[in-house]
């Protein structure tokens, strides 16, 4: 029987997060939840500082500051846990996986064009997303696509391209359509209505559709109140074979994709008793 998909678990080392307001800002915080969402199914730390939407100036330096260490200390911890570093800059990359980061989460789609070289020449894992050309920290306005799958499809398999000519391993790519990074609701949508177009491609999907924008207004719905529609959209896009889900909910997300692979035949039930005794 085949795997769950992996479970890539956000810490966010900002004061300015959308959805946990800092929570994991301080060091002892920050290793504490890397610890819980390990013990609870991740098989991916993310590790991020900077804000994605508009918000403080963070310098390069700065960003360091703030990754760098508690990727070094998960690393010491957890030896054989993957590690991501979320960020656009590849001065901060190039240090990260120095000090244990194993992929580069690259949610700007290239906007420092040194980026994709560092994974290349360090080997490591490599995430292509799609902004529609949204600069980094910017929010999308009236944006519009002749068909937002195809856009998709198209620029995040040409960065796939180029990552794996630049020296990334071929199996450490991922592609993410990149929910509400230059797109509006409907755009979200349709990207999980035609998600398997995406799967089709042959690289492995990660979706990053935790608590997003997107979500809430359909729902319409604050950014507390949308872990009910983002496990219904994990588990229409893991039906439909998406590889990774990077996600705030870790343990509820572990549920959800046990029960969408066994409903389909591809993982046994965790333990059965029920009538059989």
């Amino acid at each position: 029987m085949s795997s769950l998909p992996v479970i890539m678990a956000i810490v966010n080392r900002t004061p300015d997060s959308f959805y946990d307001k800092g929570a994991t800002f301080e060091d002892t915080a920050a290793l504490n939840r890397a610890a819980e969402v390990i013990e609870q199914g991740a098989g991916i730390v993310d590790i991020g500082g900077v804000k994605a939407g508009p918000g403080d100036f963070v310098s390069a330096e700065e960003e360091i500051d703030r990754v760098v260490p508690i990727i070094a200390a998960v690393r010491e911890r957890f030896p054989d846990i993957d590690i991501s570093v979320d960020t656009w800059r590849a001065s901060v990359a190039d240090v990260a996986v120095a000090h244990g980061a194993t992929l580069i989460n690259d949610t700007w789609a290239g906007h420092d064009h040194e980026l994709v070289q560092v994974a290349g020449q360090h080997k490591v894992g490599y995430v292509c997303s799609h902004t529609g050309g949204v600069i980094p920290r910017t929010r999308p306005y009236r944006v519009h696509f002749d068909d937002i799958v195809a856009d998709v499809i198209t620029e995040t398999t040409k960065l796939a391209e180029q990552a794996v000519r630049a020296g990334v391993p071929e199996e450490r790519v991922f592609i993410d359509p990149t929910h509400d990074f230059g797109k509006n609701t409907f755009h979200g949508l349709e990207l999980l209505r035609r998600i398997d177009e995406v799967v089709a491609t042959g690289w492995p999907v990660l979706m990053a559709l935790s608590n997003k924008d997107f979500i809430g207004e359909t729902l319409e719905r604050g950014v507390d109140k949308r872990v009910a529609g983002t496990l219904a959209a994990t588990a229409w896009a893991a039906a439909r074979g998406v590889a990774a889900f990077r996600v705030h909910e870790v343990a509820e997300t572990f549920d959800v994709l046990q029960m969408t692979a066994a409903i389909m035949g591809d993982v046994a039930p965790l333990n059965t008793i029920r009538g059989l005794a």
